[in-house]
């Protein structure tokens, strides 16, 4: 039954990564229909990123209140809610309404699910779940190019990730019967203790080491986003590729990801999730490395598609090492503020690069992703001393 839960998990995944490249994908077609300035995107991923951070702190006490498969189900239930009400949008502030169950749906999920493997699961589950994620992603537009080619608008494409996260949704609920198993561990029950009551903000950072750990999660999806982002502007304008040759080198860093956690699995068996971090990490600066030298097309590719590999193995792992490192009982309320602290680098960050390129110069790019990852670095070293019941720590 533990199995059939794992399968169920995994399917949950690839699902939630199939609407959070949607927008991108679809958005060409959708602000000509609605006259917006094609700027305005942004605000939709804003009003989607701040619900996800104030559901991802909510976390800790729904799943204490009513347990993991019932915050999952019910989440994303509104987020197929919400994503066939993208589907019957026909303007700008109807999407912008929609956008606040979608993102309220999305970050409880993503904090519960992450929260339940890294207590019940090897590492390994972890780097492959998130690349099922990828795959998801990856397929969404796919699926909305599919929409599109054959004659519908984009709505039908919303409609379609919007059928299948409702059947998603069913899926779940059927099997609310399998997460009672474990449901005492994530409603803070441990091995006999009484519950727990949820944590404030305020009592989980003065967690030692959580405010490392939340400055470490904020600096790698800032740098994973920033990178993502403006590597074809930079390829563009910086190395004087065509834009449809630097899209292609482009999508090789989320194919680094994606290829990278498949691969992480199997050296999570020989490597502690500590080792991961900083493999990845290792990866991250000899990519950055690359990017910088002055030589041709081909040595950025590769500083592409290292930093790619060298994202891979650092967010599972620091997901997966959340209870070890605080605390099963803690866990929960930690990964919450790490998805709310991952969200807000995903938000703020790129935009300030923007700033600076185009303020300043482009060819900085290399030089400010290296500034976050000495950050990101620098606090996960701080915060290892700091941590209790960690012995990865002692193993490199």
């Amino acid at each position: 039954m533990f199995q059939l839960l794992l399968v169920i998990i995994y399917l949950a995944f690839i699902s939630l990564g199939l609407p959070d490249s949607l927008l991108g994908s679809a958005w060409p077609t959708m602000y000509r229909e609605f006259s917006v300035p094609v700027s305005y995107a942004g605000g939709i991923s804003m009003i989607i990123a701040v619900g996800t951070i104030v559901s991802s702190l909510q976390s800790d006490r729904l799943t204490k209140r009513f347990g993991t498969g019932k915050v999952t189900a019910s989440s994303v239930l509104m987020t197929a809610v919400a994503l066939f009400g993208f589907s019957i949008a026909h303007s700008y502030a109807a999407l912008c309404l929609w956008a606040v169950p979608y993102g309220l749906g999305a970050g409880s999920v993503d904090a519960s699910l992450n929260n339940y493997v890294a207590l019940h699961y090897a590492s390994r589950h972890m780097s492959w779940l998130h690349c099922m994620w990828g795959v998801g992603a990856s397929l969404g537009p796919y699926i909305m190019g599919l929409a599109l080619a054959g004659g519908r608008n984009w709505n039908m494409g919303y409609r379609y990730i919007a059928i299948l996260q409702i059947v998603l949704t069913a899926i779940l609920i059927f099997s609310l019967p399998l997460w009672k198993k474990q449901d005492t561990n994530d409603t803070g029950q441990t091995d006999g203790e009484t519950q727990s009551k949820p944590l404030s903000l305020r009592q989980i950072v003065k967690i030692p080491g959580a405010k490392e750990v939340m400055i470490t999660f904020f600096c790698y999806c800032a740098l994973e986003q920033t990178a993502g982002l403006w590597a074809s502007s930079y390829l563009v304008l910086r190395r004087g590729l065509s834009a449809e040759t630097a899209a292609g080198f482009a999508s090789l860093f989320f194919i680094g990801i994606t290829a990278g956690r498949a691969f992480s699995g199997f050296l999570t068996m020989k490597l502690n999730d500590t080792q991961m971090i900083r493999l990845g990490q290792g990866f991250m600066l000899f990519g950055i490395v690359l990017l910088l030298l002055p030589f041709g097309s081909m040595t950025a590719l590769l500083g592409l598609i290292f930093v790619g590999l060298g994202c891979a193995p650092v967010y599972p792992s620091i997901i997966h090492s959340t209870p070890e490192h605080f605390g099963a009982d803690r866990s929960q309320a930690m990964i919450g503020v790490q998805m709310a602290s991952a969200y807000m680098g995903t938000c703020f960050m790129p935009p300030i690069f923007g700033f600076i390129a185009n303020h300043i110069s482009v060819s900085l790019f290399p030089v400010y992703l290296l500034a976050i990852l000495s950050l990101m670095v620098a606090m996960h070293e701080k915060m290892l001393p700091k941590v209790s019941g960690s012995s990865e720590q002692k193993n490199w």
